[in-house]
């Protein structure tokens, strides 16, 4: 809310409104107590609230600021409330004059923060004493006027600066959105020839040589000299204050009120006089907008005769008016969420309380320091008043949200229909049902995966092409639980390439009570292992003088009623897809059967990816199993993996961490010491890439996977229960790494997606390259639908790459031919077709080399 100043009969003394309270400054030559004043000047003030319970403003705290300025002559110029650059905040402010010798006069800016400590934002000193035009500004920022030119400092710069606009006068200053820190008033227009030679009159001459205009303190430039104020007003006008701007066409609009020597309050739009008010004072001087609520706007005016006036905004009329005045201020003083205005007569400083006074809202709030005046329900004393003024904003709001509680609940019940039917077409489907879903009913069925189709039917020969025989591409289903979940695993053949982005594996729970499936939330992971030993040539045993210990695995002797099909071969990678989920909303029903259903979405030609359905079979677990630790998984200190099947279920549920180790100056050859000796992890016989830590405490059951890609850098990846067991390993391993090494956390799954992108840009750039022959312009429009295809391409190819850094190097040595060939081709093509593919290859090759940088940070 906007705070304004004002002066006492005391001249050394001025009073504020600031949130709601009275700020009362004065300068004093020692306490308000002390009866002999003292040499130092003391600054007081005092913050003022008024009590609704005893109807009188009182004293709520008190500060002091001490001016180390002996035998001085100071003088309080002004006060006010401005923001601070630093915060954006708007805090009261109070500008002191001190006079010393020689005419010098210092100048002071003292801020008051909300611990009643005060802060010297400004001092100056200047060889003559500002009269004139004083004014402070956000920043804050002094504005003065000498002579015939204006100053101004501000706080950020501490000099002083000149206005060079040929500024005679300023109505107005202050801050405009998206144009910052402007002046409003006259410059003098140079006449023409034909103008000069006419000797016009006084009156003529000080019309039509002066116009209103906007300048610009920041660019120092005239912003706009059109639709503020017609010239004929320009030596009537007194005040301005500006209600609302917009730029349309570039040029500054401006909506302003004007107090003139008339005793006029005029309204002006865009330039043009809108309404005119009759004054009932004469000699106004200030206006300030208030907001009483309710859509009621008024302009208090204030008049040099110490009397003030309302006048309504929406009709211009005067609604009241006030004689033998001290002080106006407009603020929220009694705490209702609205303005009012304070009265304060002459008389009112004659204590330290604000003993004669009147606060108005000019309708229902009245309330006079005068007993008779003051009425207990303008206090909200009342209860009916308090219902009035704030059961009907609180009506307002409950009305909102209950009805965006009904559009939601809708919503989610729709949404909660759509998907339960769609569950239980999909699944009539996988089990071979008829599906007797009503034409009706199928209107809300939508694809649970991919694009949507024209039409809801099936025909049985897409089926059969759609949804495969898990012999085909399963061996195994198998389940584990682990603390408080559901860790479900698929095993697909070798010749099944996969990556996350291309499979999801979901489980749709079959409740007996209901013939809706409910689809349990799961997070999927891809978990390949290779069965082969590392051809590692930087971690010989020999360099070490370890050898290290093997844990075998053996695959389940039992049979389970969820197996599928097993091929026993050697393989040399083993692909597994697993869904963890949590247990404990499952253990909700004693026994519960969740059928397994894999999606894999294959990109083989064209831009449609082909999606394909295959129901592994159902997962069994009753409360039963659990209490006989049935499918329970455990670590056992002499028996730590038994089954190949735990060592996944321990993949797909503990936390993955990968880091990237880098040792410009050693080699790191103590990490296989610091995996074996100080973690005592043994490894996976029939995955050597996997070790298992045998350490106790918190460390047991913790897996790590260390590949070294140099003698100076490699990756290691942590597989722990939890984040504390994780940095627990990287305080241990800290300490045997050499000087200067480097840890970098990597996003899983970054590396292989920056190298995917890698060679997807690059073959990108081969499809444009070859693409400049003869027959440009005749395969033109399919260079979009090529780029695609060999997205598809590609996104196969490297996926089934063991080592994806490798492959990069045909692709850029394809590159270099396909370059080479080109400059070798003498191909004529018109200026414009030249420039349009010189475009093209230039975005691509700039793709390129984005993905290739990216890479190479890492």
């Amino acid at each position: 809310m906007t705070s304004k100043q004002a002066m006492s009969s005391n001249k050394q003394e001025r009073l504020l409104c600031y949130n709601g309270q009275v700020l009362v400054f004065q300068l004093s030559k020692g306490n308000f107590a002390d009866k002999e004043p003292t040499k130092t000047p003391i600054l007081h003030v005092r913050r003022m609230v008024f009590d609704r319970g005893t109807k009188v403003f009182v004293q709520k705290s008190t500060g002091f600021f001490t001016i180390k300025e002996e035998n001085s002559h100071l003088k309080i110029m002004c006060c006010n409330c401005v923001s601070d650059f630093r915060t954006g905040i708007n805090l009261p402010y109070i500008v002191i004059q001190n006079n010393k010798k020689n005419n010098v006069f210092e100048y002071f800016l003292l801020i008051l923060h909300s611990t009643n400590k005060f802060e010297m934002r400004l001092s100056f000193k200047l060889g003559y004493e500002m009269k004139d035009g004083l004014r402070v500004l956000n920043g804050p920022l002094i504005l003065w006027k000498h002579v015939k030119t204006f100053f101004f400092i501000s706080s950020q710069t501490g000099k002083v600066a000149s206005v060079s606009g040929n500024l005679s006068s300023i109505q107005w200053a202050g801050e405009i959105e998206n144009l910052g820190m402007v002046l409003l008033g006259l410059k003098e227009c140079c006449l023409s020839e034909e103008e000069c030679t006419q000797e016009p009159s006084k009156s003529d001459y000080a019309v039509w040589n002066t116009k209103f205009c906007v300048y610009s303190l920041e660019s120092q430039e005239v912003l706009s000299d059109t639709y503020i104020i017609p010239p004929a007003y320009s030596s009537v006008v007194t005040c301005v204050h500006i209600c609302a701007t917009e730029i349309i066409n570039h040029q500054l609009r401006i909506s302003l009120i004007a107090l003139t020597r008339r005793n006029q309050l005029i309204s002006f739009q865009n330039g043009t006089p809108k309404s005119v008010c009759q004054l009932p004072f004469g000699d106004p001087c200030a206006v300030q907008l208030m907001d009483s609520g309710g859509g009621n706007l008024f302009f208090v005016v204030s008049f040099m005769s110490n009397n003030a006036c309302a006048v309504w905004k929406e009709n211009f009329q005067v609604a009241a008016k006030w004689e033998k005045l001290s002080l106006v201020l407009i603020d929220d003083f009694i705490g209702s969420g609205t303005e009012q205005v304070l009265l304060l007569f002459k008389d009112s400083l004659n204590s330290d309380c604000l003993a004669s006074f009147k606060i108005t809202d000019l309708g229902k709030i009245n309330c006079s320091s005068e007993p008779s005046d003051c009425n207990e329900d303008d206090l909200f004393e009342d209860k009916q008043e308090n219902r009035y003024l704030v059961v009907p904003p609180l009506e307002t709001g409950l009305k909102i949200c209950f009805s965006s509680f009904r559009e939601l609940r809708q919503h989610l019940f729709l949404k909660e229909k759509i998907i339960s039917k769609s569950y239980k077409a999909l699944i009539n489907l996988v089990q071979g049902k008829d599906d007797n879903t009503s034409g009706a009913e199928e209107e809300c069925l939508v694809p649970l995966w991919g694009e949507e189709e024209n039409s809801v039917h099936i025909s049985d020969e897409k089926l059969s092409d759609n949804f495969q025989d898990s012999e085909q591409l399963v061996e195994k289903i198998w389940y584990r639980v682990m603390d408080d979940t559901l860790v479900v695993g698929v095993k697909t053949t070798s010749s099944l390439k996969l990556s996350l982005n291309d499979v999801t594996l979901s489980l749709l729970m079959d409740q007996a009570h209901d013939s809706r499936f409910r689809l349990l939330k799961c997070q999927n992971r891809v978990i390949k292992l290779s069965t082969n030993p590392f051809p590692a040539p930087y971690l010989k045993p020999d360099e070490i003088g370890l050898e290290a210990k093997r844990v075998k695995l053996t695959p389940d002797s039992k049979k389970e009623e969820s197996f599928v099909c097993e091929h026993p071969s050697k393989k040399e990678c083993v692909q597994i897809i697993t869904a963890v989920t949590s247990l404990s909303p499952l253990l909700a029903f004693s026994k519960f059967c969740c059928t397994v259903l894999l999606h894999i979405m294959e990109r083989e030609s064209g831009n449609c990816p082909k999606d394909r359905y295959v129901v592994c079979g159902r997962v069994f677990l009753s409360l039963e199993d659990l209490s006989t630790g049935k499918y329970l998984l455990t670590f056992p200190k002499k028996k730590p993996i038994e089954h190949m099947e735990d060592l996944f279920a321990l993949l797909a549920a503990f936390h993955k961490s990968c880091f990237q180790i880098m040792s410009p100056g050693y080699a790191l050859n103590s990490m296989k010491v610091w995996l074996l000796e100080h973690m005592k992890c043994e490894i996976i016989k029939e995955f050597p890439e996997v070790y298992f830590c045998e350490r106790p405490g918190s460390f047991y059951g913790t897996l790590f996977t260390w590949k070294q890609r140099t003698p100076f850098e490699g990756i290691l990846i942590i597989y722990s229960r939890n984040q504390t067991v994780m940095f627990q390993c990287l305080h241990n391993l800290i300490r045997i790494l050499p000087i200067n090494c480097f840890l970098k956390n990597l996003k899983s799954g970054s590396e292989n997606f920056l190298i995917d992108n890698m060679a997807f840009t690059l073959e990108k750039e081969l499809v444009t390259l070859s693409s400049l022959s003869s027959a440009i312009a005749k395969h033109e429009s399919n260079f979009m639908q090529r780029c695609e295809v060999s997205k598809g391409k590609s996104s196969v190819v490297v996926a089934a790459l063991s080592d994806r850094r490798e492959n990069i190097h045909p692709y850029r040595k394809e590159l270099q031919r396909e370059k080479k060939k080109m400059l070798q081709m003498n191909l004529k093509v018109s200026g414009a077709l030249y420039r349009e593919i010189t475009l093209k290859v230039a975005e691509v090759q700039l793709k390129s080399d984005f993905a290739a940088q990216k890479l190479s940070n890492l």
